[in-house]
């Protein structure tokens, strides 16, 4: 190679290098709003079921927020999501609205599935968005579904199908499995290890704790990831992307992550100590951990990030607004959508 081309080529890789250094920041930012925009709204949600304005079940996401924006990041657009009934974040990052999302869960007119469907059960076609399920396990066959149909019509995207530990421990999980290697289907299941089935220990209830290694007899492989860490996330979640576009069948993430809050509202979370939930905030908290990483280094200041906290409280405000202002279904939509008619 002449010195010509040799001093082109390293300055060519020298502008890539920059202009990746120049995104870096930004999309750090991006991964730190996110994350705040799903704290800030699981704890607005929090407010409005004590106050009364949510009923039935409510369960929040706070402290998991870096596997769903790790994910979503290395996810591609027209890759399809389904998950459980944790599922306000899932919505947030793949686009949905937040005043609707909110207005779904008081029981409007303008939420996503007109008033009628709450916390569980919301749906958003054009975000990609097929459902939080309220049945333990089920969305995983339905995942399986959406990716077979994605083979079937030989698209490039992967079907996202997010599961608790819990949720791990279903049958109706290992035939999901059986068929989506059997079939080699662009299925990435992601199973968010919160470490707390409803209120048992994963310990006192699976006698294979890895999960990550589920897949083994059917073959499909797996990994275990820190799922407080969203860059780790993220580059695990590109990994097994793309060798689910390569053609080579399903995969499995483990994220290793936690819940602050109980399982849902009603539960007082009696089976684990304060000392333990308060260690993991202290020393693995997503959010805490990007926003050290970007001002140590340099890649924001204090005021920066203050001026994001302020913008995301204030559109969680507003869509606490929207929830409470809005209309709620009248008798008239009592039996509307629920059966066919020509």
């Amino acid at each position: 190679m002449s010195d010509a081309a040799s001093y082109k080529r390293r300055r060519s890789r020298k502008k890539k290098l920059n202009k990746a250094a120049d995104r870096k920041p930004l999309e750090l930012l991006k991964y730190y709003r996110q994350m705040l925009l799903i704290r800030r709204f699981e704890e607005k949600a929090g407010q409005l079921y004590g106050m009364g304005l949510i009923g039935g079940f409510c369960h929040l996401y706070i402290g998991q927020e870096a596997v769903v924006v790790g994910l979503q990041a290395a996810a591609g657009s027209n890759d399809c999501v389904i998950t459980t009934y944790r599922d306000h974040a899932h919505m947030l990052v793949c686009g949905m609205e937040p005043g609707r999302v909110m207005a779904e869960l008081t029981g409007r007119v303008n939420g996503y599935s007109k008033g009628k469907g709450g916390s569980m059960h919301m749906f958003s076609k054009e975000s990609n968005f097929f459902g939080g399920h309220g049945i333990v396990g089920a969305n995983v066959p339905l995942g399986t579904g959406l990716a077979f149909s994605l083979k079937y019509r030989k698209s490039d995207a992967v079907a996202l199908i997010y599961f608790g530990d819990g949720a791990a421990n279903q049958g109706q999980v290992y035939e999901a499995f059986n068929m989506a290697a059997l079939w080699q289907l662009p299925a990435l299941y992601v199973i968010e290890n919160n470490q707390y089935a409803m209120g048992t220990s994963l310990k006192r209830s699976s006698a294979q704790t890895r999960l990550s290694k589920r897949g083994v007899s059917f073959g499909i492989l797996g990994e275990q990831v820190n799922g407080m860490d969203v860059l780790a996330v993220k580059k695990a979640g590109a990994e097994a992307l793309k060798r689910i576009r390569e053609g080579k069948g399903p995969f499995i993430l483990e994220m290793m992550t936690y819940r602050y809050r109980g399982h849902s509202m009603s539960d007082p979370a009696k089976y684990r100590s304060r000392q333990e939930v308060d260690d993991v905030r202290a020393g693995h908290d997503p959010i805490d951990n990007i926003r050290e990483v970007l001002l140590k280094r340099s890649m924001a200041d204090e005021d920066e990030l203050l001026s994001i906290d302020k913008e995301v409280k204030l559109v969680i405000s507003e869509a606490a607004k929207v929830a409470q202002n809005s209309d709620t279904p009248g008798r008239s939509e009592l039996f509307r959508d629920v059966y066919l008619s020509d």
